[in-house]
């Protein structure tokens, strides 16, 4: 399968999203250094927080720490232990954007800066508003402690800005129940859904457009002359927003080329030829997308094979079921038996 340049397979993040990596597995008994050298990383290259890791080190690192110290709320427990300072510079532009919505169009829009895998969705529904959070990756192990960590960190932005008393309605993950139930309960402090179809919180829609008191229009706009002063990494932003796009919409059963080329603003004909440029098609795109997800669902939720194939965008489980023994050569069913 054809890979476009700007996957995973080469994306970098900040070395910031490991912030109080070795502390919380000092306090949970592990040796990080075994399990640094393991993934490729080292602790030096976690000193310096703009320094950019491998994605996939970092993710495989958050997995094997859960595995190791046996605690499978770790990347939520990595959540925690952060503050906003952490994000950097962007977090004086969080903290100054005259709403909670303001302040997730400014993570979308320079995420660059924090987390370049992050795909994030904002999406209204009457008087509730859907944020919806995936990592782009196909890790092996999956992303479980990763996507934990993303939706904590939303929740702690959310919290700066409104309060630290904030909650939500309801937060959602794809991954089963936890054993350690109770320290989602006491971050998140509303109703949790596991086994959902979607990654992220449910939240009142006037909440994102409450005033946000601490803003500064005059120290946003210096915020925001820092941030896009900094170079971006020189990889295909368009390439990567559509990644992104399709991650988010094909559980939603909306992954079209004229909706991800409305969602960014630009017609299909457009959208196609810039994809062209960097030597994809949108269908190379979707394909790509597809399987990293699949492999994900597959292998690493409970989900039944014919909701896998709903997610991805099959009418019926036999389509779903010829297509990924073509692309995996053995039938998703098969995947899931002992080995």
């Amino acid at each position: 399968m054809q890979k476009s340049e700007a996957t995973h397979k080469t994306m970098q993040v900040r070395a910031a999203v490991l912030s109080h990596y070795e502390e919380l597995a000092g306090r949970l008994g592990l040796n990080p250094q075994p399990l640094l050298r393991e993934v490729g990383l080292t602790r030096q290259m976690l000193t310096v927080r703009a320094q950019l890791i491998p994605l996939n080190s970092a993710v495989r690192l958050l997995e094997l720490s859960a595995q190791a110290a046996a605690c499978d709320t770790f990347g939520l427990l990595m959540a925690e232990a952060r503050v906003l300072s952490d994000f950097g510079p962007i977090s004086l532009l969080l903290m100054q954007q005259p709403t909670m919505r303001g302040a997730l169009n400014s993570i979308v829009q320079y995420r660059h800066l924090l987390n370049e895998s992050l795909a994030m969705h904002i999406e209204d529904a009457g008087d509730l508003t859907l944020i919806r959070e995936d990592i782009m990756t196909d890790v092996p192990g999956g992303t479980r402690q990763s996507t934990d960590m993303a939706v904590g960190v939303l929740m702690l932005i959310f919290r700066a800005v409104l309060g630290p008393q904030w909650r939500p309605e309801a937060v959602h993950f794809t991954h089963a129940p936890p054993a350690e139930l109770p320290n989602f309960r006491r971050l998140f402090r509303c109703p949790l859904h596991f086994d959902s179809d979607f990654n992220g919180l449910v939240c009142l829609s006037m909440d994102m457009d409450r005033p946000n008191l601490q803003a500064d229009q005059a120290m946003a706009r210096y915020a925001q002359s820092f941030m896009d002063a900094i170079p971006k990494p020189g990889q295909s932003t368009v390439m990567l927003d559509v990644r992104r796009s399709v991650y988010l919409l094909l559980p939603m059963g909306r992954a079209s080329v004229e909706q991800v080329a409305s969602g960014l603003g630009m017609n299909v004909r457009t959208l196609q030829r810039r994809l062209g440029d960097s030597g994809m098609s949108f269908s190379d795109v979707l394909n790509e997308v597809r399987c990293e997800l699949a492999q994900r669902y597959v292998v690493h939720t409970g989900y039944p094979i014919a909701r896998v194939a709903e997610l991805l965008g099959y009418s019926n489980q036999s389509s779903f079921t010829r297509w990924y023994t073509a692309q995996f050569g053995r039938a998703p069913s098969a995947m899931r038996e002992p080995a």
